[in-house]
Formats: structure tokens, sequence, C-alpha cells
């Protein structure tokens, strides 16, 4: 192996045919070119006695056999990550998430970082839905504080974390949710009171306090477990949402969900074939 150009990584590889390992090295060239990372062709007789001298003590016998150099030159596109949520209070939290998903090679579009795409024609709204349109996969945390809606001058209208959600939901992305424990602890208390769904506490006043400041955040909840009457349980797909309490737990769920990469890619192949949410070939990372 050759370094080509080292700040993108691109090299050349020479695969000698016939000498060693012979059926290794078929196997090892036929999964590079089935993963798309190579582009190949015949190398030139002066490079290959050059290359194969350096990789064998006879390299008479290498350079007198054809040889197929392989070009690592395509960068596949990255899988986009967006991580949906409020700020206040988790700052740690998505500080960890950011470090996790970008040490496993994902592109973090997280507003608490300044990565998402921003568009200087488009609203803060518009910006936050489109990325959403754009990821590949979504990661919602759900936490005690409702977030703002895109206009202050209807404050009752859904915030903008839980338009990002329910556009999610709409477009079937592949997902991954967290919540926090105050939020599942406040929605089983009140269904134990008989305050059930967005009916049952329409009659509630909440007074805004740090362990959970809008009832609306149990709406968002519910929207992302598909609390649906007209859905049985059994049906209800894409419904996972796992608590978490602490930095600690939401690092854990995240860190076991995300870090193998190609299965990741690989579960979007299989199951998301048709308007798969995967970048596009020789797309921009």
């Amino acid at each position: 192996m050759q370094n080509r150009k080292a700040p993108t990584g691109r090299c050349t590889i020479l695969w000698a045919h016939g000498v060693f390992f012979r059926l290794e090295e078929s196997e090892m060239r036929r999964k590079m070119i089935k993963a798309d990372h190579i582009e190949s062709g015949q190398a030139p007789a002066g490079c290959a006695r050059k290359l194969a001298g350096k990789l064998a003590q006879s390299p008479q016998s290498v350079a007198n056999s054809p040889h197929r150099f392989c070009e690592m030159s395509k960068a596949k596109p990255k899988l986009t990550v967006f991580v949906s949520s409020t700020v206040y209070g988790i700052e740690e939290l998505l500080d960890r998430v950011y470090t996790l998903l970008t040490s496993y090679g994902y592109d973090v579009w997280m507003s608490h970082k300044g990565t998402m795409p921003v568009r200087s024609d488009r609203t803060t709204f518009q910006n936050c839905i489109a990325a959403v349109d754009d990821c590949n996969l979504f990661l919602g945390i759900i936490t005690p504080h409702y977030g703002s809606g895109q206009n202050p001058d209807r404050p009752d209208e859904p915030s903008i974390t839980h338009q990002e959600m329910l556009r999610a939901l709409e477009r079937k992305k592949p997902r991954w949710i967290l919540a926090h424990d105050h939020v599942v602890f406040a929605r089983s208390l009140l269904s134990n009171l008989d305050f059930k769904g967005r009916t049952g506490r329409k009659s509630l006043k909440l007074k805004k306090t740090p362990i959970l400041n809008d009832l609306r955040v149990l709406d968002l909840y519910e929207d992302a477990i598909i609390d649906k009457n007209d859905v049985d349980l059994a049906d209800r797909e894409g419904n996972w949402v796992q608590k978490f309490q602490n930095t600690e737990d939401g690092s854990l769920f995240v860190g076991s969900q995300f870090f193998r990469y190609q299965e990741v890619e690989q579960f979007i192949i299989e199951n998301f074939s048709s308007g798969s949410p995967l970048p596009p070939t020789g797309g921009e990372s």
C-alpha cells in the first residue's frame, strides 16, 4: 500500500495475482469492490515491478505476472444523524452524544454544537424541518423542558422540537428516542389519577418547574411511543423510547445503538430500500 494523498487518505494498493495467497486475495478484492470503496485498473509494468520488489523476496517472480492496482479514491458520504432536543439542563449529555457519534464516523447535525445546516433564506423552523427531511438517522431526546414554538405570538402551538419529532414520524425516519425519567413518571402518575392522554389533561394547569415545565412534553412523549387508540399495541412499530435519568444513562444508550456503524448502514439498506435515507453515492459528506 502506497500513500497517494495524505489529506484525503487516498492510496494505491498492489494486488499480486497467483503469488501470495491466491484465494484469500480474491476474497479481499471481492469484498472491497462490493463495498464500493475502490476503482481498479491495470498497473504499469514498471510500477508493478517497483512495488512488488518491496513486498516480496523474489520480485522477479511477481513482476512477470499480471497485476492489478486498486485506487481507493471514492470517499463514501457519511451517515448523518440529526439530534433533536431542547438544550437547557442536558448540555453535558449533548456534548457527550456529539463526541460519541463523531468518533463512530457519523456526521452530526446538532444546534447545540452549531453543526446544523443553515440557509439564510429560511426561518429557524424551516431550517430545522429541512434538516429532519435531509438526515439519514434521527435521534430525539425528550426532556422535561418543552421548548419554544416557531412563533412567539402563538404560545399554544407545538414547539419546534415537537414538530421535528412529528416530521420524523411522518417521514418514517430511522429513529432512536430517549425520554427523561421525569417525563415518563409524570405521565404514569397522571394516568393513574385518571388524567389520561391529551383529553384527560386538558383541564389541568401546570406551574412551570425544573421538574416539568409544560404538560405538552407528555404529548410529545405519547407521539413518540405512538400512543394512538386506533393502533393496537402489537401493531405499533418504531415506538421504542428509552428512559434515562442522567448523562451516563443517555450516553450508554447512544453508544450501544450507534457504535456499529456498518451494522446501522446495513440496517438502513435492508429496511429502507424504497426511498432509502442513505446519502447518495459520491455526494458530499
